[in-house]
């Protein structure tokens, strides 16, 4: 067994680490594809009640993370119609699983992602989609080999500060996840039971981890920032 500190074993440290990353990555991928998306219906759409719908996709950036994780409960749990269907699909509850922590830091980087790509959209000047357009570029055309690209800063941006909110979720990931070793237990809710537990050695050095991935993301989004 490798100590990698006085009393902390690799296993102890890269289990959460690990779990955390194949979680923010699945969020990441996810919300990409989901909010691009409907960012890209939403920036050119018009429509009675729009302020409305887009409120409703913004809500989880300022609800608190209880009640994000209480909606999931209610939705995803044993007892709800999506929660009993998935059981009978999967023959498995998402309940107090890594795919539950994965839907709940999907939920709360949502908004995040969003809002960067409808940004990114709207700051595309129409006369060049127009120009594809008349070029006789489809729909799927223009999107991917126009709106994209010309978007592709706020869209890393959007990527990457989703990635982050990801891998940092606690609150709703510990109602619909719990806090299960080597299961469902996450960097966040690691860090909590370190420090509950009197484990600063380990609790530091998720902290550091934690920072020094944050940092790094927060310096490439500088960077491409200050670079435009």
């Amino acid at each position: 067994m490798v100590l990698l500190f006085s009393n902390v074993t690799a296993d102890q440290f890269f289990t959460p680490v690990f779990l955390s990353i194949r979680v923010a990555v699945t969020a990441l991928v996810i919300v990409f594809i989901i909010a691009t998306l409907a960012a890209r219906l939403m920036a050119g759409a018009r429509f009675r009640g729009k302020v409305i719908v887009e409120t409703i996709l913004m809500l989880p950036l300022v609800l608190p993370p209880t009640v994000v994780g209480f909606l999931l409960i209610v939705v995803f749990g044993n007892n709800s119609v999506i929660g009993s269907g998935i059981e009978w699909l999967f023959d498995q509850s998402v309940m107090f699983t890594w795919y539950g922590a994965a839907i709940a830091s999907t939920v709360v980087a949502f908004p995040l992602m969003y809002q960067s790509a409808k940004t990114g959209f709207l700051n595309v000047d129409s006369d060049i989609e127009d120009a594809a357009r008349v070029d006789g570029a489809g729909p799927l055309q223009v999107f991917f080999r126009v709106t994209m690209p010309l978007s592709a800063g706020a869209l890393v941006s959007g990527a990457l500060l989703s990635f982050a909110r990801a891998l940092g979720e606690f609150g709703a990931t510990l109602m619909i996840a719990g806090n299960i070793p080597d299961r469902t237990q996450t960097l966040p809710t690691a860090i909590y039971v370190a420090l509950q537990s009197g484990n600063m050695t380990l609790a530091w050095a998720w902290v550091i981890a934690m920072v020094v991935i944050s940092f790094v993301m927060m310096m490439f989004i500088r960077h491409r920032a200050n670079v435009k």
